[in-house]
C-alpha cells in the first residue's frame, strides 16, 4: 500500500488500487471466495436446471397435444369422456363449419404394460383436413389398411416401447379380453417420444365396445366466422351437455396441471440460492471487519465514502456474477443430463410419455443470473454501508471489529419481519398459488437471522452470570471464562457463525417436518381406505380393460370371499381449462360413508339431503377449486343428462389434486346405465387363507387379467412412489444443508484465523495449544447449540406454513402434522459434531504460528 501511495495521489489511482485490493484479498483467502462462489453457483445451477427441465418437458407436452388437434379452431367433447354421436352431423351442417371431424379417444389397456396406450379413432377423410400429421401411412400395396377393421397405426415411440414392427400384431385388452390389430404402419409425423395409436373410427368403435360413441369433434370453421362468438353460441345450446374448448383452453389445462409442482420445485430450488445469499454476506461482513483498519487508512488517505462502498459492493458483486455464471452452466448441464437419463417428468407423474430435449433459454438464464449476482449484491450492502459510514479515527483503533456489528443488536427490524411474516400467512392464495406463503417463510428466515445479535447477548450473558453464580467462590475454569466472555461481549461476531447454522438447520426442520407429515399422512390414508383383505383390479391403467356384471358375479362368488365391493372410475371436465375431475362410484354408506371415505370436517346427515337429490362426497380440491360447500346442490351431468346432487361430505385425497367426487355405485349405474367395474374390494371369510383365495381367483377364465393385492403390498407400492415423486425433494434439501455446513464451515474458519492475534496474546500470558483448542471446540459448541436450539423453534414455524399453507393453497389437500424426531436428532448430532470439528481444524492452523509474528501482526 505504502508503494502505490508513493507514486501519486490515490484519487487518480482508484481503478488500480480497487484492483489491488480485491485481488489481494482473494489471494489471501481463496477458499472463502472459492466457497461462496460455489454457494451462489449451486444456488444457480439447480434453480436454473428445475427451470430448464420443467420447461422443455411442459413445451414438448404442450406441443405433442396439440398436435392431437391439429388445425381445428374449436373442440367439442363430451362433460363426461364419451357422447353420443348422433350429434356429430348436426355439427358438419351448420353454418359456418367448413370440416367437422369426430374422434374416438381412447387410453387403451396394454397386458403387461405399467401404462396405456393412447389410441385414436378417426375418419380418415375428415382427419386429413384437420389433423393431417396424424394420418396412418400405409403400405402402397395395401392402401385401404387405413380403413381395414383390423389394422392400427403406431407412433415410432409406441413402436419401440411396445417392441413391435409394421406386419406384427398387437395384443389390447377390452374387458378381460384381448384384441388383437395388425400393424399396418407408422403415422405421417409425430412428436419425439410420443406414445400414440390411430386406427379407422368405425374399428375403434366396434373393436372396444364403443359404437355410437365419441370422444370430441374438431371443428374448422370457415374464412370469416367470429370464433369466439361462435363458441359462445355452441356452448349455450349444448350446455351441461358438451365443453367447447380452444387450443389455449388445453394449454391452460396443462398449465394448471403441473404449476404447483413446477412453481414448489422452483421456490425449493432457490432455497438453495438464499442459503448461498448469506454466506456471502457473512464473507463479506467478516471480511470488511477484518480490513476496518485498511479502509480507515485509505480515508485518511483520500479516498470517499463512495469510492469504498463501491469497493465492497463489486467484490460482493464479482462473487455472484461468477458464481451465477457458473451456475448457469452447470445448470444447463444438470437439465442436459436430467432429461437425456431421466426424462422430463422429475418424479411428478405429469409429463409421460414425451421426449424432451433441454433448449437455451436466454429470458430465464437473465433472470437467474439476475437472481445470482443480485443477491450477491443485496448480501454485500450491510457491510458496505458500514465500512464506509465508520469513522476512520475509530476504525483506526485496535479492538474496534465489533462496532460495525453493534446495529445488527437492534430488535426491532427483526421483530418487525416476524410479526409481518405471520401477518401474511393469514392472507388467500394469489393467482392460485400461495405466495404469500412463500413471503412469509422468506420473512421468517431473515427476522430469524437478524434476530441472533440480540439472542446471542441475552442467552451467553444469561450463562456467563449462571457459570458465576454456580461456581464455587465466584471462580470458574479458564476455558470457560474466556469463551463466556467472548460470546457475551462480542455477539454481532458470534451471530455470524450463528446465521449460518440457523438458516442451514430450520430449512432442514421445516423440511423434514412437512415431507414427514405427508409421507405419515398419506399412509395414514392408505390404510383407512384399504381396509378390505384383498383387492383386484382388471387394468392398472387405461380405461378399456373393464369387468362385465357376468365376472363380477363371478369374482364375489369364489370360495372364500365373504363380500365383493366393486369401484369404477370415469372423468367429468367441468371446466375446459383445468384438467377432468375424476368420478368415483363404489359402495357407500350413506348412513355411515367415514366407514369407507377419509372425511374432514363435518358430515351432513342422510335425512338433510334435498328431496330429489342424491348424495355426493367430493374431495377437498374441489372446495378450493370449484367451490363447493357441505350442503351445497349441484348439478351435474350423467351419460348426457343433467341430475341434481347434493354434497353430502368432504373427504381428502392425496391421489388426484385436480378434484374427485364419490358417490354410491348403484346410484352411479341407475342413472348412467354403465355396469362394468375396474376394481374390486373382497372382505375374505373369518377362516379364509389369502393365498388360496388369490389363487382361486386367478384360476377364473379372466383370472389372468387380474391384478391381486394385499394392502400392505398395495401400500408399500404407495409410499416407493412418494418417494419416487419426492426424490427432486430431498436431492434440493440435501444440496441446501451441504451448502448451509460450508457456510457454517467457512465462517468458524475465517473467525478462527483472524483472532491469530488474540491467540498469540492468550499464549503470551501462558494460555496452553491445547487450551487454546478446547476453548475453540467449547466456543463452537456452543455457538452451533444456540443456533440448533433456536433454528429449531424458527423450522417448526416455517413447517407450520409449508404443511398448514403452502400445501393446501398448492396441491388442495391437509395433512396432520407430524415429528420425525430421530431425524432431527442424527442431523442435529452430524450438524454439532461437523461445526466442531472445523473449529479444531480452523484452530490449529491458527495456533500453529509463531507466537511474536502473531503478535507483530498488530504492528
Amino acid at each position: 500500500m505504502t508503494s502505490m501511495a508513493g507514486t501519486g495521489n490515490p484519487l487518480q489511482q482508484a481503478p488500480a488500487l480497487a484492483r489491488w485490493l480485491l485481488l489481494g484479498e482473494w489471494r489471501a483467502h481463496p477458499v472463502r471466495a472459492l466457497v461462496a462462489i460455489a454457494a451462489i453457483a449451486l444456488g444457480v445451477s439447480l434453480g436454473y436446471a428445475v427451470d430448464l427441465i420443467n420447461g422443455a418437458a411442459f413445451n414438448e407436452f404442450s406441443a405433442a397435444t396439440r398436435s392431437l388437434s391439429g388445425q381445428s379452431d374449436l373442440q367439442l367433447r363430451g362433460m363426461q369422456s364419451l357422447f353420443d354421436e348422433t350429434i356429430y352431423p348436426q355439427l358438419a351442417k351448420r353454418e359456418g363449419v367448413a370440416v367437422a371431424s369426430p374422434v374416438l379417444e381412447l387410453n387403451v389397456t396394454v397386458p403387461g404394460q405399467a401404462s396405456a396406450l393412447k389410441v385414436l379413432g378417426v375418419d380418415t377423410f375428415r382427419a386429413a383436413h384437420i389433423t393431417p400429421d396424424l394420418t396412418g401411412v400405409a403400405d402402397p400395396a395395401r392402401q385401404f389398411d387405413t380403413l381395414a377393421d383390423d389394422a392400427i397405426f403406431l407412433s415410432p415411440a409406441a413402436q419401440q416401447w411396445l417392441q413391435v414392427q409394421p406386419g406384427q400384431t398387437l395384443a389390447l385388452r377390452n374387458g378381460t379380453a384381448i384384441v388383437k390389430l395388425r400393424v399396418a404402419g407408422g403415422l405421417v409425423r409425430a412428436r419425439a417420444g410420443q406414445r400414440i395409436a390411430v386406427m379407422d373410427i368405425g374399428a375403434a368403435q366396434w373393436r372396444f365396445d364403443r359404437i355410437g360413441k365419441l370422444s370430441r369433434i374438431d371443428l374448422k370453421l370457415q374464412p370469416g366466422v367470429n370464433r369466439e362468438a361462435f363458441r359462445r353460441a355452441l356452448q349455450a345450446e349444448w350446455a351441461q351437455r358438451l365443453q367447447v374448448s380452444a387450443s389455449q383452453d388445453q394449454e391452460s389445462s396443462n398449465d394448471n396441471m403441473s404449476r404447483a409442482y413446477r412453481i414448489n420445485l422452483n421456490v425449493l430450488a432457490l432455497v438453495a440460492l438464499f442459503t448461498g445469499a448469506f454466506l456471502v454476506f457473512s464473507t463479506q461482513a467478516l471480511s470488511v471487519i477484518r480490513r476496518r483498519s485498511q479502509f480507515a487508512l485509505l480515508r485518511v488517505l483520500g479516498w470517499r465514502r463512495s469510492q469504498l462502498l463501491r469497493q465492497v459492493l463489486l467484490e460482493g458483486a464479482l462473487l455472484g456474477c461468477l458464481g451465477a455464471l457458473l451456475g448457469l452452466a452447470l445448470g444447463y448441464a444438470l437439465a442436459a443430463a436430467a432429461l437425456h437419463f431421466f426424462g422430463g417428468d422429475l418424479g411428478g407423474g405429469y409429463f409421460r410419455g414425451v421426449q424432451a430435449s433441454v433448449q437455451f433459454d436466454l429470458p430465464a438464464a437473465l433472470v437467474f443470473f439476475a437472481l445470482g449476482s443480485g443477491i450477491a449484491l443485496l448480501g454485500s450492502l450491510a457491510p458496505a454501508l458500514e465500512a464506509s459510514r465508520a469513522q476512520p479515527a475509530a476504525a483506526l483503533k485496535s479492538g474496534s471489529e465489533e462496532t460495525p456489528l453493534a446495529r445488527l443488536a437492534t430488535p426491532w427490524p427483526a421483530l418487525a419481519c416476524l410479526l409481518l411474516g405471520a401477518l401474511l400467512t393469514r392472507l388467500p392464495p394469489l393467482f392460485g398459488l400461495p405466495i404469500f406463503g412463500y413471503v412469509a417463510v422468506a420473512l421468517l428466515l431473515i427476522g430469524g437471522i437478524t434476530l441472533m445479535p440480540r439472542a446471542a447477548a441475552l442467552v451467553f450473558s444469561a450463562l456467563q452470570r449462571l457459570s458465576l453464580g454456580f461456581s464455587p467462590e465466584g471462580r470458574r475454569g479458564l476455558i470457560a471464562t474466556l469463551v463466556l466472555a467472548r460470546l457475551a461481549n462480542v455477539p454481532g461476531q458470534a451471530s455470524i457463525a450463528l446465521g449460518g447454522v440457523l438458516s442451514s438447520f430450520s430449512l432442514i426442520v421445516a423440511m423434514a417436518i412437512m415431507v414427514a407429515s405427508f409421507r405419515i399422512s398419506v399412509d395414514d390414508w392408505m390404510q383407512q381406505l384399504l381396509s378390505a383383505d384383498l383387492y383386484a383390479r382388471s387394468a392398472t391403467s387405461g380405461e378399456t380393460g373393464a369387468m362385465q356384471p357376468a365376472e363380477q358375479r363371478l369374482l364375489a362368488a369364489v370360495p372364500g370371499v365373504a363380500r365383493a365391493d366393486f369401484l369404477r372410475t370415469s372423468t367429468l371436465t367441468l371446466d375446459p381449462a383445468r384438467p377432468p375431475v375424476i368420478l368415483i362410484a363404489r359402495g357407500i354408506d350413506a348412513a355411515d360413508p367415514a366407514r369407507t371415505l377419509p372425511l374432514v370436517g363435518p358430515l351432513l346427515p342422510a335425512s338433510a339431503v334435498a328431496a330429489g337429490s342424491l348424495p355426493i362426497w367430493v374431495s377437498e380440491a374441489m372446495v378450493d377449486l370449484y367451490g363447493y360447500r357441505l350442503g351445497q346442490q349441484v348439478t351435474l351431468p350423467l351419460a348426457g343428462h343433467p341430475y341434481r346432487f347434493t354434497v353430502a361430505g368432504v373427504w381428502r385425497d392425496y391421489a388426484r389434486q385436480s378434484g374427485a367426487i364419490q358417490l354410491r355405485l348403484p346410484d352411479y349405474q341407475r342413472l348412467s346405465g354403465d355396469t362394468e367395474v375396474t376394481d374390486a374390494a373382497l372382505r375374505l371369510q373369518r377362516d379364509a387363507d389369502p393365498g388360496a383365495v388369490m389363487a382361486a381367483l386367478r384360476k377364473l377364465p379372466f383370472g389372468a387379467a387380474l391384478e391381486i393385492s394385499q394392502p400392505g403390498e398395495i401400500r408399500a407400492q404407495t409410499l416407493k412412489i412418494f418417494d419416487r415423486s419426492f426424490a427432486v425433494t430431498y436431492l434440493l434439501e440435501i444440496v441446501a444443508i451441504v451448502i448451509g455446513l460450508f457456510g457454517v464451515a467457512a465462517t468458524f474458519s475465517a473467525q478462527t484465523l483472524a483472532r491469530a492475534r488474540e491467540f498469540g496474546m492468550l499464549r503470551h500470558v501462558g494460555v496452553t495449544r491445547r487450551q487454546i483448542l478446547s476453548m475453540l471446540a467449547l466456543e463452537g459448541g456452543l455457538l452451533t447449540a444456540l443456533g440448533m436450539l433456536v433454528g429449531f423453534l424458527l423450522g417448526w414455524a416455517i413447517s407450520l406454513i409449508l404443511v398448514f399453507i403452502v400445501n393446501p393453497q398448492s396441491f388442495h389437500w391437509t395433512m396432520e402434522l407430524h415429528m420425525p424426531w430421530q431425524e432431527l436428532a442424527a442431523v442435529a448430532l452430524l450438524l454439532l459434531l461437523s461445526a466442531g470439528a472445523t473449529a479444531l481444524l480452523a484452530g490449529l492452523r491458527a495456533v500453529s504460528v509463531d507466537v511474536l509474528h502473531s503478535v507483530r501482526e498488530d504492528w
